[in-house]
């Protein structure tokens, strides 16, 4: 296999939770501060923000930039965890222009969801990578949320440093690792063991909210590890992103509240 080196981080990223109080407002200071947490207690590698477990599609672009400062205010560049901020929609103007707002603000690097109901979104990912400058960008395959997603044959052609893989399929998988592309980072701590022996850049999970030293394990290719994790993603499997916030909650005593039914 070939070994994916390149990417703005090795190993396990976050893909942060969005707290809110019972009303269903932003707290933001709360979100850096578990953010922070994540990165001191949890050794986390990156962290992702507005991202699909972040609840982007139900937060306002202020709201997104919001985070994205107070974030930025606890994990300065300087410690070398990359702050990637989730920039994707469902038109590459809309992507863009969130795209120059992100890395203004200081990301590290951006996480750009593909368009739906498109087989080539080579378009859409000139402008958002156009927009975000000398800041890499992250292509984010999840044809669950947003279909069709992104075929092996065009992410090869992306000008991405990178691709976030959700899919959860094995197989594409080891096509993607057994071939020339970006650098890969598994969306599914199932496949935690099965990446890190393929030669995965690494992770970007929901799970690492609350047990991110786990897939850290999982990753380097501890099998008792990735057994280990079958629990609590039992329990995040419940609801999307209640089970996940349940599991935070549990280890931080962050707040439960959801912005989206499940």
């Amino acid at each position: 296999m070939i070994a994916q080196t390149h990417g703005p981080f090795r190993g396990i990223g976050v893909a942060l939770l969005t707290l809110f109080d019972n009303n269903g407002d932003l707290l933001a200071e709360q979100t850096a501060h578990l953010a922070e947490r994540l990165v001191s207690e949890s050794s986390v590698a990156a962290v992702v923000i507005s991202g699909t477990t972040g609840e982007a599609m139900a937060l306002e672009e202020w709201e997104r930039i919001s985070l994205l400062r107070e974030v930025r205010a606890v994990i300065p560049s300087k410690l070398g965890v990359p702050l990637i901020a989730g920039t994707g929609a469902p038109s590459a103007r809309q992507a863009a222009r969130m795209t120059e707002r992100a890395a203004a603000e200081g990301a590290d690097a951006i996480l750009a969801l593909s368009p739906p109901f498109t087989n080539d979104p080579r378009p859409y990912y000139d402008e958002v990578v156009k927009a975000a400058g000398d800041v890499p960008v992250l292509a984010y395959h999840y044809p669950a949320v947003s279909h069709p997603g992104i075929a092996l044959e065009v992410l090869a052609d992306l000008p991405v440093a990178g691709c976030k893989d959700s899919s959860g399929d094995p197989g594409r998988l080891v096509k993607a690792l057994s071939s020339e592309g970006p650098a890969l980072y598994v969306g599914s701590d199932q496949l935690l063991c099965q990446a890190g022996a393929l030669g995965a850049a690494g992770a970007i999970l929901a799970l690492a909210n609350s047990h991110a030293e786990l897939c850290a394990r999982a990753f380097a290719g501890d099998a008792d590890a990735q057994a280990a994790l079958a629990a609590p993603a039992t329990i995040a499997a419940k609801g999307f992103p209640s089970g996940y916030k349940t599991l935070a909650a549990e280890r931080w005593g962050t707040p439960t509240y959801s912005r989206l039914p499940g």
